[in-house]
This record gives C-alpha cells, structure tokens and sequence, in this order.
C-alpha cells in the first residue's frame, strides 16, 4: 500500500504552493517584511549549484525594482525557515538587502522537502543533475511510479526516465554538466559508457567543441571498435606443434594456422602411406 497517495500528497502540495502565490494579493496581512539574518536556508533544498554572476544580476534587479514574488517560509523557534525562493533569498544577501517579503506558510519537515522540490521543478530552477535527484526524491517519497509523476508534474515519462539516467554517469561528468562544460543533449549520449570513455569524450566535447550529434557519432565508433576486438578475442586457436613434429619425423610436411591444419603430399604415394599410418 502506498504512503501517501499522490492526488492527497503531492498534488496538495501543489495546489498549497499556487494558492499561496495567488492569495498575495488579497491577503497582504500574510505576506511580511522579514530581516534576511532570521532566515535559515531549507535543509532539504535539492539545488545545490548557484551561479554567482546571475544571482547578482537578480539581486540587482530585486534592489532597483523591488521583490516581484515573495518568498515562502515557516516560523521557526529562532526566527524562520526558508521553503521556496532560495535563488531571491542568497541573490537578496548578494547585494546586501537587510529586509525580505515572505508569505507564512505553516509547514512540517516532510512539507519543507516536498515544497523546495516542486517549486524548483515548476520553476526549472534545477541543473539537470538536480532535477534528476529531485524526481527520485519525489517517487520515493510518494511511493509513486514515474508514469505517475510525469501526470501530476505535466512533464513527459520519458523526460523524466532519461533525466534519472544521467545519475549513471561519473561524477566527473556530472559536474561538468553542472558546470555548463557540456550540454545535457551531451550527457544523454554518454551514458552506458564506462568513465574512461566518459572522460575522453568529456574533454574532447571541450577541446574540440563537439556538438551532439558529432558525440553520436564518435560513441558509435567506439562501440564498433570494441565490437571488433571482442570478436577478435573470441578466435579459437589450437596449439598444433606437436602434431606438426610428429607429421614432420613420418616425412610430410603441415601447415597451420589459427584452427586448421593442412598436410601436403608430394604424390599419390605418400597420400597412400599417409592412410596406412592413419589405419595402424
């Protein structure tokens, strides 16, 4: 039996997320002006990567023109928890802002979690790492299939099947996606290759500005290759050197390669002689 059925769990979430943003408006009463020193990051927050120089762009803006959209937290014992809006709290910070608007949302640790997920998932805030994280996060902790997920989330299954895929790359390779070193059409490709290989194409994508279908290509030339020496490997040779002296003491002479041996026979003599000695 599932732990929390998705229509009751998730979906509320969601519904709790879009509420409290279009309440703004009608409950101002709800929405605070809250020192940025009381506020401690969400524990759960499933982003773990911030570009400086567009968290400054953003806080630049927020400072000139005012915080659009507030951000969500929950009272805590000493002062509040962030749920959603890490991105405007550190770029707030960035360019140092005293002050915050929030909406005060009651919430549990579980809610905390779920919240910093779907806001980031909703928001495409995630790198592509993060959100492949974000959506196992998500199933475990709803007990729910992908298929289900991709209903709730409106995002295709198999989006969601080949963003948990890339968790099979190296970690190599997975921070030089995080990074923006490669593209996430890139890192698609590269899965299912060891991390040697992973690492040949990473650096060659680099260097040599490789675009994706240039990847596929190189991938399946590799995959040829190894192909090849498999099959190479799997040769069957027989050892048949004594056999070849003994032929060679009765006086023929044999040829050999990797499976097959081949005697030669001066004359109709010698093949009548090679039988008698076969039929002792």
């Amino acid at each position: 039996m599932k732990t929390q059925r998705l229509g009751r769990g998730l979906g509320e979430l969601l519904g709790e997320i879009e509420e409290a943003y279009e309440n703004e408006v009608s409950q101002k009463d709800s929405i605070i002006e809250i020192p940025l020193k009381d506020i401690r990051p969400n524990p759960f927050q499933p982003r773990k990567y911030f570009e400086e120089s567009s968290l400054f762009e953003l806080g630049e803006s927020i400072k000139n023109d005012g915080l659009i959209q507030p951000i969500i937290v929950t009272e805590d014992v000493d002062g509040y928890v962030l749920i959603a809006g890490e991105r405007r709290l550190r770029a707030s910070k960035l360019v140092k802002l005293k002050t915050i608007r929030a909406i005060v949302l009651n919430s549990d640790e579980q809610k905390m979690r779920q919240f910093a997920l779907i806001e980031n998932i909703q928001r495409d805030e995630l790198n592509s790492i993060e959100l492949a994280h974000a959506y196992g996060e998500l199933i475990k902790l709803h007990n729910i299939t992908q298929e289900e997920l991709s209903t709730k989330i409106h995002k295709s299954r198999t989006h969601i099947t080949n963003t948990i895929r890339l968790l099979q790359l190296s970690q190599k390779t997975q921070r030089a996606l995080i990074e923006r070193k490669i593209s996430t059409g890139h890192a698609k490709v590269l899965v299912g290759l060891d991390e040697k290989q992973q690492q040949l194409i990473v650096n060659s994508i680099i260097g040599q500005k490789l675009s994706v279908r240039e990847v596929e290509a190189t991938i399946k030339s590799i995959k040829n290759s190894n192909i090849e020496v498999k099959e190479k490997s799997e040769v069957v040779s027989y050892n048949f050197k004594a056999i070849k002296e003994k032929l060679f003491q009765l006086g023929f002479v044999a040829k050999t390669s990797h499976k097959s041996l081949t005697i030669e026979f001066k004359d109709e003599q010698q093949l009548e002689q090679f039988l008698q000695n076969l039929s002792k």
